[in-house]
């Protein structure tokens, strides 16, 4: 989990299917689809010009939109831009895993016409590439600049992650609003993470205190993921589930406390987006 993967199921398959699969690719749909939005829409000239028209490539573009989407009075959009440019500079990763996120959108949400529309305007994808900009301060070691990230990420888009949390690639955080992740967890790659979601601990307890998320797992709209506890791969827990045990590996878990209700065949819920549940008796 230090180095983010570049290696999500959904570029594989935007591969076979043509789609963009690297940051030129992607960058020259974004235009295309920038300027057919232009096109539409005049008042929106402006805006799709600063967003994306005018920038020669992805990381510039997604850099000064992250900025302008957090810039303050005491830290202005030039400021936050820079912090952004020197991260993605640090680590590539960044970029290549912003990439694989927004792919991992288009794929797996309906509402997600083309790029475009994530890229402006979901801020699930905007807090997430600032939490990787934040993580990389983190580990840096310049805590207290990841410590104002993390606030202005909390206020402005109502997502709260701590920026010690190590999140692989093809994440995708639909809505966002309400999500709460705590020091100590882990996200693994190909997570799918609805609105109100907590992975968080018990109260009760210091050190490693916060639930690791595999691969591949779907965490259902107001989940509770509670204590230093294990999601496994390709496993799927419940809308208003709240979790105190691990969750073995494509088990389907829901019900408070949650219970294992069904298992699945080898799909990966992450991907598939399917919040229902099968039939069980409380």
């Amino acid at each position: 989990m230090n180095e983010i993967s570049f290696a999500a199921p959904e570029i594989a398959a935007s591969r076979q299917r043509g789609r963009p699969t690297d940051e030129g690719e992607l960058w020259e749909t974004l235009r295309l689809d920038a300027e057919r939005a232009a096109a539409g829409e005049e008042m929106l000239r402006g805006f799709l010009d600063l967003a994306v028209r005018r920038h020669d490539g992805f990381a510039s573009g997604l850099g000064l939109l992250l900025a302008r989407k957090l810039a303050e009075y005491s830290m202005p959009a030039e400021r936050l831009g820079e912090i952004a440019r020197v991260a993605m500079a640090g680590d590539p990763a960044i970029i290549a895993a912003a990439i694989a996120d927004l792919i991992a959108i288009r794929t797996r949400d309906p509402a997600a016409e083309n790029y475009l529309k994530p890229f402006l305007y979901y801020k699930g994808f905007h807090a997430l590439q600032w939490h990787r900009i934040g993580h990389w301060l983190w580990r840096d070691g310049r805590r207290e600049l990841a410590h104002f990230l993390q606030s202005r990420v909390s206020e402005v888009f109502a997502v709260d992650i701590h920026p010690a949390v190590p999140i692989g690639s093809g994440v995708f955080i639909d809505h966002g609003t309400g999500l709460v992740v705590g020091e100590t967890a882990v996200i693994g790659d190909d997570v799918s993470i609805l609105h109100e979601v907590t992975l968080g601990g018990t109260g009760k307890e210091r050190g490693d205190r916060h639930p690791k998320v595999r691969d591949g797992v779907l965490l259902c709209a107001g989940a509770k993921v509670l204590g230093n506890v294990e999601i496994g791969r390709d496993a799927k827990v419940g809308a208003g589930s709240v979790v105190l045990h691990d969750v073995p590996p494509r088990a389907t878990v829901a019900g408070v406390p949650a219970r294992i209700v069904g298992w699945s065949s080898g799909s990966v819920p992450a991907l598939e987006m399917d919040q229902s549940l099968p039939d069980y008796e409380i």
